[in-house]
């Protein structure tokens, strides 16, 4: 059956994640919004995660090729949701110390899942591993909420969210191709990433050079990998593909505070 949603929105396709540059504006967009959100506080960067994790629940099964859909969706929005909410409401450090009890209950979960499907089990392996890794990725998310409830708190969050929006505008233009591409994004990102923190408190300007490479080897990898998987077609696909540098990237940043601000 045709899926409606691998056609493009409009015919200027304007942040339609469906090619490459298009996906890299919508990641530089998303990555913008978490900047914002940072700054207005923790309630709203919530919020806003809450909402990645969805978008990525909704486009992951295409982008995994799953073949039982409506289950890896549930199982990665779960996931990222309940990650979210440890991440939200646990008093005390370490802020994630619950983290790996929403993990075990995912894989439960991905397991659950696969004994309700009722169409033999078809890709059995490919089907959990998929779901399993999408979940990883959903939790990742909750990364920007415990960088916000750290040391260095928003003023990190928007520094990294600044490098990866920089990272993604660069892989979106069309000099920048394979490996040279990525380094260029790198290196940008990490200026931007020492920019900001040389402008923002409680942020010196090496960390947000650090938090610049890193959001930009992320962006960049992530980058090679989508083009060249041939499974990155239609909008739900490409929406998760946009979501992913995004997601990763608070877990990448809260592992940058913690190892460089304690």
């Amino acid at each position: 059956m045709h899926d409606p949603w691998t056609r493009a929105a409009g015919p200027s396709g304007i942040l339609v994640p469906v090619t490459l540059s298009t996906r890299a504006v919508t990641t530089a967009v998303l990555a913008a919004a978490v900047a914002s959100a940072a700054y207005l506080g923790t309630a709203p960067l919530v919020a806003l995660t809450v909402v990645l994790v969805v978008l990525l629940g909704v486009g992951w099964p295409a982008l995994s090729a799953a073949p039982a859909r409506g289950g890896a969706t549930i199982v990665v929005v779960a996931a990222g949701l309940g990650a979210a909410a440890v991440a939200w409401r646990t008093q005390g450090e370490p802020v994630l110390r619950h983290l790996p009890i929403v993990v075990a209950m995912s894989l439960v979960l991905a397991f659950l899942a696969e004994m309700l499907r009722r169409d033999g089990r078809p890709r059995l392996v490919e089907s959990v591993s998929g779901s399993v890794a999408g979940a990883f990725v959903a939790v990742a998310a909750s990364g920007w909420i415990a960088a916000q409830r750290s040391v260095g708190g928003s003023a990190l969050v928007v520094t990294a969210a600044v490098a990866i929006a920089v990272a993604a505008v660069v892989a979106a233009l069309p000099i920048a191709r394979g490996w040279w591409g990525a380094l260029v994004a790198v290196a940008l990102a990490a200026v931007a990433g020492a920019g900001v923190g040389a402008v923002v408190p409680d942020v010196e300007p090496l960390t947000g050079l650090v938090a610049g490479v890193v959001s930009g080897l992320g962006v960049g990898a992530l980058r090679i990998l989508f083009a060249r998987l041939p499974g990155v077609t239609g909008v739900r696909a490409g929406l998760a593909a946009a979501v992913v540098p995004v997601a990763v990237g608070g877990m990448l940043v809260f592992a940058v505070g913690r190892v460089l601000l304690g």
